[in-house]
């Protein structure tokens, strides 16, 4: 076999190995009652738990459009991306306290956007996760791309635990679990945010 033919062979069997699967595969099989963390779930109202551990990520939970409004001047974040469906409950108050809000992403200006608005398919209480997919966010890269990113999501779709969010997963080919900003470390430990995404995860309740 020659070298064109070797390259030929591994790439058929790259994309072989990356098309995607004719059948999902079955969910593994664990036992619930062992697999929550009970010290993460103290409390009744999912809103707060949610809160307390998605504070403890660094992200930053907010339930009204003025402490997010407060929040973008203050960083200096004033020029965004608002998913249409949400403009006129949030970008439009948004553009009213003076921020440049836009409804469509042009990916050819992406560091245009200093903070993108799309709708969050629900969060995990247990783990302070925020849960996005193909089917509700009208824009990955507005989601994953801008130095601030809010997820709006509503209190019906806050799922007390890791295992309750795994239960209700749709047919979306593409589920982002966001549990705070983006991480990473390096060989001696030392934790960097905003590398691989979003520098400030924010959840706002509507």
């Amino acid at each position: 076999m020659n070298d064109s033919e070797s390259r030929t062979s591994i790439f058929a069997k790259i994309e072989t190995a990356n098309a995607a699967l004719k059948t999902r595969a079955p969910l593994p099989d664990y036992d619930v009652a062992i697999t929550h963390s009970p010290g993460k779930l103290e409390g009744s109202d999912l809103w707060e738990i949610f809160c307390r551990n998605f504070k403890a990520v660094n992200g930053k939970p907010m339930s009204s459009v003025d402490e997010l409004a407060g929040f973008l001047k203050s960083t200096h974040q004033l020029h965004g991306y608002c998913d249409p469906a949400l403009f006129d409950a949030i970008g439009s108050p948004l553009a009213a306290a003076g921020l440049t809000v836009e409804t469509t992403y042009d990916r050819s200006r992406y560091d245009d956007y200093q903070f993108g608005i799309t709708r969050a398919t629900g969060a995990i209480a247990e783990s302070g996760t925020v849960i996005l997919d193909d089917e509700r966010t009208s824009h990955r890269l507005a989601a994953l791309s801008p130095w601030v990113h809010v997820a709006v999501l509503q209190r019906a779709e806050i799922h007390r635990a890791i295992s309750d969010a795994i239960a209700v997963f749709g047919a979306s080919p593409n589920i982002i679990w966001c549990t705070g900003p983006s991480k990473t470390a390096d060989v001696e430990g030392i934790l960097i945010e905003g590398v691989h995404g979003p520098g400030e995860q924010i959840a706002l309740l509507v």
